[in-house]
């Protein structure tokens, strides 16, 4: 810390300040506030980030030092001021905790309790937020014994004001050999680490990181400087080199590392104006640009920069996990006898980690880089790597060249390794933390840290891909078929699983790159597969694969797959069942490690149905397709024999069914044709609607709750229908609309509680649906109001003007509305308002929320059951769509397109 900075703190003018005021006060916050504006303009200006936060510790202590003598302590007294923390180390960002001891030679508190009590008074009087105890020696060593935090924070300790024997006595007394041996604070301290971890789901790539506790983050850097430092007794990364656990050049990296934390962080709290270390949207643009990151052609400012973050913080992960293996030899085994076997000429097992046999396996046998992750797949018992081993593996990844790349030897260990019973996902990832996994591939390596900025993603692509793996396996687990019942038969049955795997690990790899990411990774897949030698069967089902894998979900979630055509056209585009199977469970994976909170049951009912209704038309044969005619039969006969064995007159059934028109039975299950019947049937007062509410059943609708109605037309229906069910708190997932020849309209609803759950069998939630959309249906002219919820805030980040596309359907006479927008509350609402005011008819809508992303499609007509005919009626459409979604006012629809 410097000795003397007249521009940061002048004592001479601050004494001067100081005695032509009455009260110190005004003084001391005027020095603080100037130092913060000196401080930031440095951080603005490029100043060394080592530097900066030394800069501010010293400051801080200069306005500590001299609030502390403005109180009558004797040179000899028995108190002294120490900063502990962060701040002890000499180190503070912005609005860092500013962690003081007080600390007194005995128990007997009462003789500075109203001095130490005036001191805190001022410290709070002048802005600073201290975080303050008041113990004696004795107090001191009998916390730090009961309390690992206390213990922690009083190692890192100096003498601001008092006698410095005080501190050198509390030393003593909580030295290793009193309390807290290293081993028995070692293992606390990797408890708490991995407690802290699973607070950020054990990853690096959170979409707001936490840059102080996150995996990888600043927290990580301190555990191993606060384990070598009761080990060893130093605070220093760089004595870790001198202690044999870091290579000069490993301390570098750490080092730098540490300081593009730093930057980031003390940018964090310079934005935020308060002590946040969560790297929020709010702010990661901003710092991009603080930081010099530009746009270009290929990635936004953003993620340029959160890709540097991501990587950084994943060397710090890997390289904290190579001295905590240090560590746990040095501290853990110093007493154990070793237990050593051999796995071959190459590798030993020694304590349940291994190693290399000799220094020199990697340059004489380079192959044994890959073998070595094959060997822990095919020894499940291994608990990792040992230290030393890993370093050798991270010394020797420049052997991984264009020639090893194709070295049979390396080619067939890879596939092995996709082969294997166990380990895959594991050692996969400990390849790519290691740096092998981006170097033997480099297509991968490109997308090692890249993030994509939205709230779909929620992982990097990296670690998207490999959580894609970890999925795929984890469908083979008993404990899962429940959850994935489909999936989990499926995935047992496929040829040769290895192949999912191998397309699972190139399904993204082409993102960041420009132009369709499935094309361009279906390229690279290609020369993978040409590369490792597969099978011509083998490669092209990979490259399909890669090339296709979004192919399912969208159908699922934007066509009607109760229309034979959709079916047909995707069974077309699968060709047959062992297609669909893989690419049934890749997208499954897909969904699931994209993003948890994508999966639901309804999702998951809308892909069942198309994977069951795809394989009966394979096995039809695709040169018979099901036409609507014998779909409609089979449905009607189906529904009859539910209704007649119920008590149900056949004659009545079917002199209703006459009014219903074809898409109905097209749309619906013969059960819920059965129970709408029936409830149709027996409802007496024809004036007010029908409203029926049940958890589904039937496999179509799995997990959704199905809201049917039945009422007299309105113009307004559907407008007045999703306004009162948003007011109701209900997500509207599916929607079908039918209108029969007697004017009556009969929509049915999937939803789901705003909270992405089911309703359940809860009896007062369903009563209070029913009993609301009868109110608002029966009485239409008392419009709901559209719901002004306050928008969240991680969607307030997230921009874009909304795209509507407008086209006729070649198959049927309906109007297509595609809208992509940013997701607000009451945004379906406010769309059916617009429906209203255009005087439009909704036959169908599908709708799905990605994240910050709502993309649905609706399926309208005028107001004579037409398609819209009229360009200027559709650019009006489009324009009011577009102002009522547009999250800003000037938003053009420069991405729309009409096309009727």
């Amino acid at each position: 810390m410097p000795q003397v900075d007249p521009e940061l703190f002048d004592r001479g003018q601050f004494q001067a300040e100081l005695a032509l005021k009455s009260s110190p006060i005004a003084a001391f916050k005027k020095a603080i506030r100037a130092a913060h504006e000196v401080l930031d303009a440095r951080f603005r200006k490029g100043r060394d980030i080592r530097r900066l936060v030394e800069d501010r510790a010293w400051f801080t202590d200069q306005i500590l030092r001299e609030a502390w003598a403005r109180f009558d302590w004797s040179e000899d007294a028995d108190i002294a001021l120490l900063a502990v923390g962060g701040y002890g180390r000499g180190e503070l960002h912005p609005y860092s905790d500013i962690d003081l001891l007080i600390l007194l030679d005995n128990a007997d508190h009462e003789t500075f309790r109203d001095p130490i009590e005036r001191f805190l008074t001022l410290l709070w009087d002048i802005g600073l937020e201290v975080g303050q105890s008041v113990r004696s020696v004795d107090e001191c060593a009998e916390e730090a014994r009961a309390d690992l935090t206390v213990i922690t924070n009083l190692m890192e300790s100096r003498t601001i004001a008092g006698p410095e024997r005080l501190r050198q006595r509390m030393i003593g007394v909580t030295g290793t050999d009193q309390m807290w041996p290293s081993k028995h604070f070692y293992l606390a301290k990797r408890k708490e680490q991995r407690n802290r971890h699973a607070k950020y789901n054990d990853t690096e790539y959170n979409l707001e990181p936490n840059v102080k506790g996150s995996p990888g983050g600043l927290r990580d850097i301190q555990t191993i400087l606060w384990v070598a430092r009761r080990h060893f007794g130093t605070l220093n990364l760089h004595a870790m080199v001198g202690q044999g656990f870091l290579l000069e050049s490993e301390y570098a990296m750490l080092a730098s590392a540490q300081e593009f934390l730093w930057t980031v962080r003390y940018a964090l709290h310079m934005l935020a104006g308060r002590a946040e270390d969560r790297l929020l949207f709010d702010y990661q643009r901003s710092i991009a640009g603080l930081l010099g990151f530009e746009d270009n052609d290929a990635k936004l400012a953003i993620e340029r920069f959160m890709q540097k973050y991501y990587r950084t913080v994943m060397s710090i992960a890997e390289l904290s996990e190579l001295i905590v293996l240090h560590f746990e030899e040095a501290i853990l085994g110093a007493d154990e006898t070793d237990q050593v076997r051999p796995l071959n000429s190459r590798f030993q097992v020694r304590n349940d980690y291994i190693e290399v046999a000799h220094l020199n396996v990697f340059k004489r046998t380079p192959f044994a880089i890959m073998e070595i992750f094959v060997l822990m797949a095919q020894h499940p018992e291994i608990k990792g790597v040992r230290a030393d081993t890993i370093r050798l593996l991270r010394d020797h990844r420049y052997l991984i060249d264009d020639e090893f790349r194709h070295d049979i030897r390396n080619t067939s260990l890879f596939i092995e390794l996709f082969k294997s019973e166990q380990g895959i996902h594991r050692n996969l990832r400990r390849m790519n933390r290691y740096g092998i996994l981006g170097r033997y591939l480099p297509e991968f390596g490109h997308i090692v840290g890249q993030m994509q900025h939205d709230l779909f993603h929620i992982y990097t692509v990296d670690a998207h891909t490999l959580n894609l793996i970890k999925h795929l396996r984890k469908l083979k687990w008993p404990e899962l078929a429940e959850k994935f019942p489909l999936a989990s038969k499926v995935i047992d049955k496929l040829p040769k699983p290895e192949l999912i795997y191998l397309a699972g690990l190139y399904h993204d790899i082409g993102k960041g790159r420009g132009g369709d990411h499935s094309e361009v990774g279906a390229v690279d897949a290609e020369v993978f597969c040409a590369r490792h030698q597969l099978p011509i069967w083998d490669s092209r089902l990979i490259v399909w694969l890669v090339k296709n894998h979004l192919v399912m979900s969208t159908t699922a979630q934007r066509k009607d797959l109760s229309d034979p055509q959709v079916i047909h056209d995707f069974a077309q585009q699968v060709g047959d069942q062992t297609h669909l199977d893989y690419l049934y469970v890749l997208t499954i994976a897909d969904i699931n490690a994209t993003n948890p909170s994508l999966w639901n049951s309804w999702r998951a009912s809308l892909l069942r149905q198309l994977y069951t209704e795809t394989k009966r038309a394979l096995r039809r044969g695709l040169e018979n397709p099901l036409d609507r005619e014998e779909q409609i039969r089979q449905t009607q006969s189906a529904a009859l024999d539910i209704l007649v064995r119920e008590g149900t007159d056949p004659d009545d059934a079917e002199q209703l069914w006459s009014q219903l028109g074809d898409d109905y039975f097209l749309r619906h299950t013969a059960g819920d044709v059965a129970w709408h019947t029936d409830a149709i049937l027996r409802h007496a007062r024809r004036d007010e609607p029908l409203v029926l509410i049940k958890e589904t059943s039937q496999r179509e609708f799995e997990g959704g709750t199905q809201i049917f109605i039945y009422a007299p037309d309105q113009h307004d229906f559907f407008a007045v229908t999703v306004a009162a069910m948003d007011q109701l708190n209900l997500n509207i997932h599916d929607a079908r609309v039918i209108t029969s020849t007697s004017q009556f309209t009969l929509d049915t609803y999937i939803v789901l509680d705003a909270d992405g759950g089911q309703i359940g069998d809860n009896p007062a939630r369903i009563k209070q649906i029913r009993q609301g959309l009868v109110d608002a249906l029966k009485n239409p002219d008392n419009y709901p109001a559209i719901i002004q919820r306050r928008v969240p805030r991680q969607l307030k980040h997230f921009t874009f003007a909304p795209q509507v596309n407008i086209s006729n359907d070649a198959q049927r006479p309906v109007t297509m509305l595609e809208i992509t927008a940013p997701d607000r509350p009451g945004l379906l609402a406010r769309i059916g308002k617009i429906f209203l005011d255009f005087d439009l008819s909704l036959q169908n809508a599908k709708i799905a929320t990605l994240g910050e992303r709502i993309e649905d499609v609706f399926f309208v007509t005028d107001a004579h059951n037409q398609p819209l005919s009229d360009p200027q009626l559709c650019a009006r459409l489009q324009q009011a769509i577009i102002e009522q979604l547009s999250p800003t006012r000037d938003a053009t629809s420069d991405l729309s397109r009409i096309s009727i």
